[in-house]
Parts: C-alpha cells; sequence; structure tokens
C-alpha cells in the first residue's frame, strides 16, 4: 500500500526526528559520562577524612553520586547533565565542611596535648600524696576527729577509682588519643579533690 504524500512527509519527519534524537543522545553521552566520572574522583579525594569528621554528609552525597552514575546507566544523559553542577556543588560542600571539622579536631588534640603535660606532672603526685595519707591513717590506731570511719573507707575507694581511671588516662594517651586521655585525667583530678576533703587534706 502506497502512502499519501501526507503520510510520506509525516514519515520522513519522525525518521529524522529518531535520528536527531539519537545524535543528541550521542552527543550527551560522553559529557555526562565525564561529569560522573569527575564527581566520582572529587569524592574520592574527600571520601577517608569525610568518612571520620562528616559521615552523614559523605553518605548523602554518595547517594547523590550513586543515582548519577544510575541515570548514565539508563541512558539518561540529560538528567545527568542537569544534576551534576548540584553534585558536584554538594561535593564542595562536603569539602569545606571535613577541612573545617578537621581543623577544629586537630586544634582540640593540639589544646588537649598541652594540657596532658600538666595533669601528667599533677595527678600522680596527687595520687602519691593520697595513698600516703591513707597508709598513714590505715596503720593508726585512731583516725581524726574530722576524719570519720566513713569517710576514710570512701577515700580508700575513691583513691582505687583514681588509679583505676589514671592506668586508662595514660593508656589513651600513649595509644594517641589526647583528648580522651585528657577527659579522663580530668576525672581522676576531680575525684581526688573530693578524696582530699575526705581525708581532711588541703588541695
Amino acid at each position: 500500500m502506497r502512502k499519501t504524500p501526507t503520510a510520506l512527509i509525516h514519515s520522513i519527519w519522525m525518521s529524522l526526528a529518531t535520528a536527531l534524537l539519537l545524535v543528541g543522545c550521542a552527543n550527551q553521552k560522553e559529557p555526562a559520562m565525564k561529569l560522573v566520572a569527575d564527581a566520582e574522583s572529587a569524592l574520592a579525594a574527600v571520601k577517608d577524612d569525610a568518612a571520620k569528621y562528616a559521615p552523614a554528609d559523605l553518605q548523602s552525597v554518595e547517594a547523590s553520586v550513586a543515582s548519577l552514575k544510575d541515570q548514565v546507566a539508563k541512558g539518561d544523559y540529560k538528567a545527568v547533565l542537569a544534576g551534576a553542577p548540584a553534585v558536584m556543588s554538594a561535593i564542595d560542600s562536603l569539602k569545606a565542611a571535613v577541612a573545617a571539622r578537621k581543623s577544629e579536631a586537630e586544634a582540640a588534640v593540639a589544646a588537649a596535648a598541652t594540657e596532658w603535660n600538666s595533669l601528667s606532672g599533677d595527678v600522680p603526685k596527687m595520687i602519691e600524696a593520697i595513698q600516703s595519707r591513707v597508709d598513714i591513717l590505715g596503720k593508726s590506731k585512731k583516725l581524726p576527729k574530722n576524719v570519720s570511719q566513713e569517710a576514710f573507707d570512701s577515700a580508700k575507694s575513691g583513691l582505687e577509682s583514681m588509679k583505676s581511671l589514671w592506668t586508662e588516662a595514660s593508656g589513651a594517651f600513649t595509644s594517641g588519643d589526647a583528648v580522651n586521655a585528657v577527659d579522663k585525667a580530668r576525672g581522676v583530678k576531680a575525684k581526688g579533690e573530693e578524696v582530699l576533703k575526705l581525708l581532711g587534706m588541703s588541695s
């Protein structure tokens, strides 16, 4: 059956439109794939630090990049070209957030290391002084008027707690966790202040 001139023209235009669409897709494929590759490369460069300093943000960006890859796999290059700028912007924001938090963490570690130098000198001396006082009172036949038996027993228990926590603090610092070490050391010092009062000693 021969096509009418109108039908023939319509068929030609449809074929031409299809050809142009295919050419358009082909032209979009390469830049779309490059954008996805660039996004993956940019994300890979910050991924390790982001996992440590901004895990929630990293998860969101990874999902966005995965979505771009899925669109490429489906041949939806137009969507990739449209969405890639926002994804790259999100990666840039992630980099900025990681850099800021990493800087804050490094500053905290430096401050903790400085504070540890002071605590590592003061706290062992405090423990030693308390231990000496406990030993002396333990050998005495009678406790001083300002120290009850209950207070003395609490002081001995507190001293053991201090020793244990100080061991943990020292271990944390040795392993490179200065911030945690200082936090524990502060706890030892605070406990020491309580024990000194129980024993009638001035801090």
